[in-house]
């Protein structure tokens, strides 16, 4: 007995201290966290710094001076919002990294814990063999054998207990990880953005360079180059607006589109085009896919395949998104809609669910069907009247859907906040919106508006 006793000690003795263990793990992932928040930190106040040296530099007289220091802040809070993109990205990395050694050490402690916890369950069969004789006429004395019966209760309890609480600490630790795994899938979207970045980062010091160039540095150079190419109304409304997957059009009928949408949903037309501008330029570094490749194949492609039957389109032939190295691709069209977001706009109803988005648990089949176009649950074609389904390649049609998810972002409220915030929701959704890592997106948003609000007031509203 009493060298059972021992044996059960050294099992419960042997293990690693899970409290030592969670304390370690938490200081390794304070003392990190905290260096790279503070390295975010002092990012966004520099990048405040240059968007009020920006700010200041616009509202001031035209000059060639307020123009090269435009260019020099924009330069640099570009600069800084690719580090700090690339500062959140190391963080989330190195957080997943801890988990990931964290569930190492647990996995390790909890195998060590079953497996004592099953040699006390053997024991416990072999203490339960015990009679009373077998007690009275062995060599131990009876108040020593319940003694040890006592001690072995509480080990077992106790052993129990961490059992449990390190069960518990692993799951959770678990379901830790995959949320900072979406969230660095999250962030791997802004490599994406942070590659546009750069490339304005060159774009705008060539501007730059040409700038000096064409005026030698003299003042008198440059408003004379300010009259050469100022743009008639003509002109403006003749050239032509790129759109993403489809044909361009000239910008006076793209205002056009866009000034009705303001009209029925409050989102400025400028906004609008500022967001089908940056969609454009996104997907000119992504480039285009197909629909059974970069798709998600549960939730968008069995809805794709019946938007396309119900347009009369055949689906290998229409450009959708490429699929990133973070996700999933297949979104539709200028205003670049992924399927399964689609059809609340365009009118498809699932027949099961009755409706366009899924109910509360639902899982592949909802997305399977059957759905059905009914034409008065088609928000965009209730705005621009006619029959038949939506078509998100539609100049018009996608331009009248920006302005409704931008409206539906808040983007109707016309202020500046309201509208960038609104511009972050539409790229990141409303989860990561405040996000500053993806600021970029959203100052691109507001910057390419406030070029078209220029171009707006020139025409005089058109």
């Amino acid at each position: 007995m009493r060298r059972f006793f021992f044996f059960v000690l050294l099992c419960a003795l042997g293990l690693t201290p899970f409290a030592a263990l969670a304390q370690s793990v938490s200081q390794a992932v304070t003392s990190r966290q905290q260096d790279l928040q503070n390295q975010l930190n002092d990012l966004e106040q520099q990048i405040a710094v240059q968007q009020q040296l920006l700010d200041t530099a616009k509202s001031q007289h035209q000059t060639l001076q307020s123009q090269i220091d435009t260019f020099n802040a924009e330069i640099k809070k570009t600069q800084l919002q690719i580090q700090a993109i690339n500062v959140a990205i190391t963080q989330l990395n190195g957080d997943i990294g801890v988990r990931d050694q964290t569930l190492s050490q647990l996995s390790a402690q909890l195998t060590a814990e079953k497996e004592s916890l099953a040699q006390i369950l053997r024991q416990t069969q072999v203490l339960d063999s015990y009679s009373v004789v077998s007690v009275a006429l062995g060599s131990e004395s009876v108040s020593g054998f319940f003694r040890d019966l006592d001690a072995f209760a509480s080990i077992k309890s106790s052993l129990a207990n961490s059992f449990n609480q390190i069960e518990r600490t692993s799951s959770s630790t678990e379901a830790e990880k995959e949320a900072l795994q979406a969230r660095l899938a999250d962030q791997e979207q802004l490599r994406t953005v942070a590659q546009l970045a750069k490339q304005q980062v060159q774009a705008q010091e060539q501007e730059k360079q040409k700038l000096l160039t064409q005026t030698k540095g003299i003042e008198a150079n440059y408003q004379k180059l300010i009259a050469v190419t100022q743009r008639t109304a003509a002109q403006i409304r003749s050239e032509l607006f790129t759109l993403r997957d489809t044909a361009a059009i000239p910008f006076g009928t793209a205002l056009a589109y866009a000034l009705a949408a303001e009209k029925a949903t409050g989102t400025r037309a400028a906004v609008t085009l500022g967001v089908l501008k940056q969609e454009t330029n996104l997907g000119e570094n992504l480039g285009t896919g197909t629909w059974r490749v970069d798709m998600n194949p549960t939730r968008d492609q069995p809805v794709f395949a019946y938007i396309m039957q119900a347009l009369g389109f055949d689906p290998d032939k229409m450009p959708v998104s490429r699929k990133p190295s973070y996700g999933w691709g297949g979104a539709m069209g200028p205003g670049q809609f992924i399927p399964s977001t689609w059809v609340c706009f365009g009118g498809f109803i699932n027949q099961n669910g009755n409706s366009c988005t899924p109910p509360s648990g639902a899982g592949a089949s909802f997305w399977r069907g059957p759905w059905q176009y009914v034409v008065s649950k088609d928000r965009v074609r209730k705005l621009l009247g006619g029959s038949g389904p939506s078509n998100p390649w539609n100049a018009q049609v996608a331009i009248m859907a920006t302005a409704m998810l931008m409206a539906d972002n808040g983007a109707s409220a016309q202020t500046p906040r309201a509208e960038r915030l609104a511009a972050l929701r539409y790229f990141a959704g409303w989860t990561h919106a405040n996000n500053p890592a993806y600021a970029f997106y959203g100052d691109g948003v507001m910057e390419f508006a406030a070029n078209f609000q220029q171009d707006i007031d020139q025409l005089g509203g058109f």
